[in-house]
């Protein structure tokens, strides 16, 4: 019986997300006409990768009066491929904090000079009408954050078959986040806010401890009695690495969820509809489990392809419920151990999310 309930709650969840995610794609809209405001785009950068040259040069095409800051470290080579485009704004970032990337925020802030600060990671790629999709949310003063969802893009097997998951679970489920009134997410693909925001919390110094930088900043934001929303624009990003870089991202991205939000983790099994139609298959009701994995499909379908277009979804279409498996595996990982791998460093979390000063190599 209890098989059966939870495969039902899973099932659900299955169809609202596809209805959202229909709704959503249907209500997207065209390009604005309206000029966006002055913007600073804030981008630490740390290394180089096979997708940072053209995501650098999608943020020297955007419409609008904005300046794009790449802030990198001493020594690091990315700043030999930032000095190729004369627009952009080096910033040699020597602020050190327990997140090296927040440090690197903190020496953009000061850098900044307008009162909207976009802050997007070194790999994302964007659209010529990004700063207007993304800002123009916060013309309303009740809106304090705006985000994005993120098509990644994988240049190898391994990186590819993650992708799919972020496709197909991780960004449907930002949708739904956006469907049920959910107000305080972010993500690291786009965050947009005025600068007076980030005073009030007490600037990026404020989520210098903790890893989850993208969660915090939203959680802090919402927590000023503003909303975090969900802007239509939606970016690329670049995916990298061999298998046993797959499985270190799902297992520090579910071991940070786990700390940073513990009771939304403890539900998400209820979205793992493959493993709930494998237990019903078990069970003999073949039937529900075949409707249940249906169901999941045509959902990663809507989001993956209806809205993201993501090529790979269709590609890789049956490999959907294997990816799945991977998800509930990594979960079950994420529900022990306090470290992660990141940034070529295994970093020990408390319990809330920080990391602790005796992180290792």
């Amino acid at each position: 019986m209890i098989v059966e309930i939870l495969a039902a709650a899973s099932g659900g969840y299955q169809l609202l997300a596809a209805i959202a995610c229909l709704t959503f794609r249907g209500q997207t809209r065209g390009a604005r006409g309206q000029a966006p405001p002055p913007a600073s785009i804030l981008k630490p950068v740390h290394g180089v990768d096979s997708a940072l040259r053209d995501a650098i040069r999608s943020h020297t095409m955007l419409q609008g009066e904005y300046e794009l800051l790449c802030g990198v470290r001493p020594g690091d080579p990315a700043a030999k491929l930032i000095a190729e485009f004369p627009t952009v704004k080096m910033v040699e970032c020597t602020t050190i904090t327990p997140n090296g990337k927040v440090g690197s925020l903190i020496d953009l802030a000061r850098a900044a000079r307008y009162p909207i600060l976009v802050v997007n990671d070194a790999d994302i790629r964007v659209e010529p009408d990004y700063l207007t999709r993304v800002t123009e949310p916060l013309s309303d003063p009740s809106v304090g954050l705006v985000t994005c969802m993120f098509r990644p893009e994988g240049d190898t097997l391994a990186s590819r078959f993650e992708a799919l998951g972020v496709a197909t679970d991780l960004v449907p489920s930002m949708i739904v986040a956006r469907a049920l009134g959910v107000k305080d997410f972010a993500s690291g693909a786009t965050m947009a806010f005025r600068r007076t925001e980030l005073d009030r919390i007490g600037g990026f110094e404020a989520i210098a401890d903790y890893l989850a930088d993208d969660y915090q900043l939203g959680h802090r934001i919402h927590g000023l009695g503003l909303k975090c929303v969900l802007s239509d624009a939606i970016v690329a990003t670049h995916l990298g690495g061999g298998w046993r870089d797959v499985w270190r991202h799902q297992v520090r991205w579910a071991r940070t969820v786990r700390v940073s939000k513990f009771w939304g983790y403890v539900g998400l099994p209820l979205a793992f509809a493959t493993v709930w139609a494998l237990a019903l298959a078990a069970a003999g009701h073949w039937v529900w489990a075949w409707a249940l994995l249906g169901v999941r499909m045509a959902m990663a379908t809507a989001a993956g392809w209806y809205v993201l277009r993501s090529p790979d979804v269709l590609r890789m279409w049956v490999l959907i419920p294997f990816r799945d498996l991977l998800t509930a595996l990594a979960w079950a990982a994420g529900l022990f151990g306090k470290s992660v791998v990141w940034r070529g460093q295994r970093l020990k979390l408390d319990g809330e999310g920080r990391i602790r000063p005796d992180a290792v190599k």
